[in-house]
């Protein structure tokens, strides 16, 4: 919600509690308060017609002073306190709220969780996991507290404590926290690969199965722990049911998978494979690797033609620089050079593009990460067709 949305929101809030702090004073100081009040509700308005919005947050401030138990007011102001970034006067906002007597639990109860929120804005871990693990604890607004906590121990890295808070969020609110928990098993078999801790890695891979049983990231780990074991028989499956369960993954896995089938000598099941994947796969990376294996098996015009017809179906800028590649390969006339040119810019034109996109909030990367830097979701920046990712 937009910080206009916030303050058209306390506008109504504000002018009620106007006309009932006119009705506490009396009918005629009540007239006169609530005069005052209407000419601040209007100059509010005015401000926040005109953009004024620093002027309009102290006038709905003052509206707020007036009556202390327009605690909605509260709530509303330390919101828009906290998105603005001042994040002090919304601390200051919550934690007098949490001390006033007289407000019922469940305020309380939110002005705790507001004061945990304004604690994570303001990087205070620590303060914000203590306030959140009293109101799980307490059993009130738990799934709210627990997806903080779990923010919490992202953020930390811990997530050893991130797993044990998303089955709890999972069976408090019974929502499926399944795909979360196995990108967490893979955060730790991938410390405990890199740590040379293979059993350990292995280990949380098979946890990482349990909770999602088609998780992408774990058959990469698993591919690569068998691959660090010379093992290229179970890498070439792990592999396989890789691109079969999110194939949009597949040019991370290809060059890989093909090394694996090039040393056992499958070049047929590396040929179907490849076909199976050109009937899916909108990119043209298995169209190139299908047309590399045609050009060793049955010849350069062979590859030509093969290549010359998927691209006529699928037009692509890598696909053009590899056809141009394949048609200069025996070439050195005038034209030979003008196409030589043409590859040249083709591939700058390639490389400037990002390689990756994230699906929910469309960050651009170069290379591939797990969690989005721009909207810190999981799994979502996936390669983006026809660039040189692919």
């Amino acid at each position: 919600m937009t910080e206009l949305a916030w303050l058209f929101l306390l506008l109504p809030v504000a002018a009620g509690a106007g006309w009932l702090a006119g009705r506490r004073g009396g009918e005629r100081r009540g007239g006169a308060r609530v005069s005052r009040l209407s000419n601040t509700y209007f100059r509010g308005l005015n401000y926040l017609l005109n953009e004024q919005q620093d002027k309009a947050i102290e006038v709905f401030l003052q509206i707020a002073a007036v009556d202390k138990d327009t605690v909605e007011t509260q709530f509303a102001l330390g919101h828009l306190f906290r998105r603005r970034g001042e994040v002090d006067r919304a601390i200051r906002l919550h934690q007098d709220l949490v001390a006033r007597p007289g407000l019922s639990d469940e305020q309380k109860t939110r002005a705790v969780l507001a004061l945990g929120e304004d604690y994570m804005r303001a990087g205070l871990f620590d303060r914000a996991e203590t306030l959140f693990t009293d109101l799980v604890r307490m059993g009130v607004l738990a799934p709210q507290a627990l997806r903080h906590l779990i923010s919490i121990y992202q953020a930390e890295r811990d997530w050893a404590k991130a797993i044990e808070h998303a089955h709890k969020l999972e069976s408090a609110g019974g929502e499926s926290m399944a795909r979360l928990v196995a990108q967490f098993h893979c955060e730790l078999a991938e410390m405990a690969r890199l740590g040379g801790d293979d059993e350990g890695a292995r280990r949380h891979v098979a946890d990482a199965y349990a909770a999602d049983s088609h998780s992408v990231r774990a058959g990469l780990v698993e591919a690569r722990l068998e691959l660090s074991a010379g093992n290229d028989a179970a890498a070439i499956r792990a592999f396989e049911r890789v691109a079969r369960h999110d194939i949009e993954f597949l040019p991370e896995i290809l060059d890989p998978l093909l090394a694996c089938y090039e040393r056992r000598g499958e070049s047929a099941r590396a040929r179907g494979f490849l076909l199976e994947m050109t009937e899916h796969y909108p990119g043209v990376s298995p169209v190139l690797a299908l047309t590399r294996m045609i050009e060793r098996e049955e010849g350069r015009q062979a590859a030509l033609a093969f290549l010359s017809g998927q691209l006529r179906q699928r037009p692509s800028v890598r696909g053009e620089a590899a056809y141009i590649d394949l048609s200069l390969r025996d070439g050195d006339s005038d034209p030979a050079k003008a196409l030589k040119t043409l590859k040249q810019i083709t591939e700058q034109l390639v490389v400037r593009t990002p390689g990756y996109r994230c699906q929910r909030c469309g960050f651009g990367a170069r290379a591939h990460h797990w969690q989005c830097p721009g909207c810190k979701s999981w799994g979502s920046i996936k390669p983006v067709h026809g660039t040189v990712s692919e």
